[in-house]
């Protein structure tokens, strides 16, 4: 928790204030038991009207300005609350945006879902109530007892032999139930995960007719975690009727020695009743101080939660050394070739083997490159290392001579554009999609990448044009228009690398066609790469690499991989059989 308190920084005052005027509210209810003595003593034993009207409108005001002083507290402790799990969540935010593939692997949807929203929460209530309760609860505690002294000693003893017995039981309770709630939140991370695996696979899960296997699945993990938090509860409950039997067992030998001391004159009524007010006093604020640790044990759980996920270091993994100067760089860059792997390999962290293993060639500006192989030969892999989603592990992957672990990042991006193997469009219109390919490009450049993607006939037939409504992930949208579009949107940044990672997937052969040809009409400057299943979509690629279980097994165009490379015959063959060769220019 100590780490997430300097969100807390731009709130100063309210945490300052939000207190302080809670400890004014605490201050004037341990009064009211002195009045209400004072009126029992003084009032009604001597049938002093007079004082009684007094003395009633001194409990009013006491009242009017206990609740001023609660509304205010309120106020600042909400305001700070709010504030800090709002500077929080945006901090954890932005932490995860900039995470690199690696981090958010390690991470998981799931847990940064819980930990974005439940999490946060949690932390947000439990600032709340440690603002409102912290310093109220333990002055009527030990503010009861101090007054119960100034009235008789031989009562007040009694107020200390209980609260240590009740903090015993309070305290002993919650170290008991911190880890718990942990395990209780990590319970929760996987309900969710199952839950999201659900609803994503929806349609596969109906296909196959898995829905009362999925819904054992679901009812196990959620059983596991309702048991877990039963436990837990179990443990918490006690805490209630414990403080009760302490507290009342305290009024009964209250009452008992107070009726002694008013038999022999030496307590009057009215101050036995303030004793009990004292004493019923510190029964509320000990449930309340029970909720209240409650809370915080929940929060501090989250909390941790939380500051582990912003733990995980953030950025992309850089080489480390003195960064060479510009000069350097332009000399080094001389007569290099414009993309080259160096004995490349990689391995995704908490694998045991190698991804991709010592995988050289190079790419000349202006090249077309297709990549072929089976499935889990690591095709994606090898293009999601241009960009530097993932480090290479061994080698180097140079961009014009220079390792890409320099540059910087953002420069290499705005480089390069991807159009990733899952098609993922945003909620909002045609324009603002495509717009995230390029903010300051114009209405002709975005038509200009419809057509080359073979999209335009999607945009102009819906209403709006470029500003027809696209729901969440372009649900409104068939997969191929879906494919289309973010090929659009790769197309409007005018990329110096074109990576296309089975973006064609869910198009038909003639669609397919005509997007090859229309990629080739493409400034001579872009260098593109295409990943796919299909032999037709990299026939009349410049350069053919085809992986086979992480390595490179052969590299050339279509006619001398067919003489020198069995992989890629095996692909090719098994999609125009040997009778039909001639036609291997489809």
């Amino acid at each position: 928790m100590n780490r997430l308190l300097k969100y807390l920084k731009d709130y100063k005052k309210e945490t300052v204030l939000a207190p302080l005027f809670k400890l004014l509210e605490a201050l004037f209810e341990l009064l009211v038991p002195l009045v209400m003595a004072g009126i029992i003593d003084r009032g009604i034993g001597n049938a002093d009207g007079g004082y009684i009207a007094r003395m009633g409108l001194c409990l009013l005001l006491l009242g009017a300005v206990g609740l001023a002083c609660s509304v205010t507290a309120q106020f600042f402790a909400a305001r700070a609350a709010v504030g800090f799990s709002a500077k929080l969540r945006l901090s954890l935010f932005e932490h995860i945006q900039g995470l690199s593939y690696t981090g958010l692997d390690r991470a998981g949807t799931s847990t940064m879902i819980t930990r974005m929203t439940s999490d946060i929460n949690q932390v947000q209530s439990g600032v709340n109530m440690v603002l409102r309760l912290f310093l109220r609860s333990p002055i009527i505690v030990f503010g009861a007892m101090i007054m119960a002294f100034t009235i008789d000693v031989k009562c007040a003893l009694i107020f200390v032999v209980a609260i240590p017995l009740l903090a015993a039981a309070v305290f002993g309770i919650l170290l008991a139930t911190i880890p718990l709630y942990r395990r209780v939140q990590e319970a929760l991370d996987r309900v969710l995960g199952l839950a999201r695996e659900n609803l994503t696979g929806v349609r596969v899960i109906r296909a196959f007719h898995q829905e009362a296997r999925e819904q054992q699945r679901f009812g196990e993990r959620n059983q596991a975690l309702a048991d877990l938090q039963m436990h837990v509860g179990r443990i918490s409950a006690v805490m209630n009727p414990a403080t009760y039997v302490i507290v009342n067992g305290a009024l009964i030998a209250l009452i008992y020695t107070g009726a002694l001391q008013v038999n022999v004159g030496e307590l009057t009524q009215g101050q036995v009743v303030a004793l009990v007010n004292y004493m019923s006093q510190i029964l509320v604020e000990l449930v309340k101080l029970a909720n209240l640790i409650i809370t915080v044990t929940k929060a501090l759980a989250c909390a941790e939660r939380v500051a582990d996920m912003l733990e995980i270091p953030g950025g992309e993994e850089t080489l480390t050394g003195e960064e060479t100067s510009a000069g350097q760089e332009t000399e080094a860059a001389e007569g290099a070739p414009f993309l080259s792997f160096d004995h490349v390999c990689l391995t995704y962290r908490g694998a045991g083997d190698e991804t991709l293993h010592d995988i050289t060639f190079t790419v000349n500006r202006g090249e077309t490159v297709g990549i072929i192989g089976g499935t889990g030969s690591g095709k994606s892999s090898l293009v999601n290392l241009i960009p530097g989603f993932y480090p290479a592990t061994k080698g180097a992957v140079r961009l014009e001579g220079r390792d890409i672990r320099r540059m910087d990042p953002e420069k290499l991006r705005r480089r390069i554009g991807v159009v990733p193997q899952r098609a993922v469009l945003f909620q909002g219109t045609v324009r603002s999609n495509l717009a995230w390919g390029d903010p300051q490009a114009s209405q002709e450049d975005m038509w200009e990448a419809l057509t080359l993607a073979q999209a335009r006939e999607i945009v102009e037939n819906r209403e709006g044009g470029l500003d027809a409504a696209l729901s969440q992930g372009g649900k409104n949208l068939s997969g191929g228009q879906r494919q289309r579009l973010t090929i659009a949107r790769a197309l409007v940044r005018r990329p110096e690398i074109l990576i296309l990672d089975d973006s064609a997937s869910a198009l038909d052969y003639a669609t397919d066609a005509k997007l090859r040809a229309a990629l080739r009409t493409i400034e001579a400057g872009t260098t593109t790469f295409i990943v796919s299943q299909r032999a037709s979509s990299i026939l009349h690629a410049d350069k053919i690499l085809v992986l086979d279980d992480g390595e490179l097994a052969g590299l050339g165009t279509h006619r001398e991989l067919l003489e020198s490379c069995q992989v890629y015959r095996e692909i090719y063959y098994s999609q125009y059989p040997k009778e039909t060769e001639g036609g291997e220019s489809a």
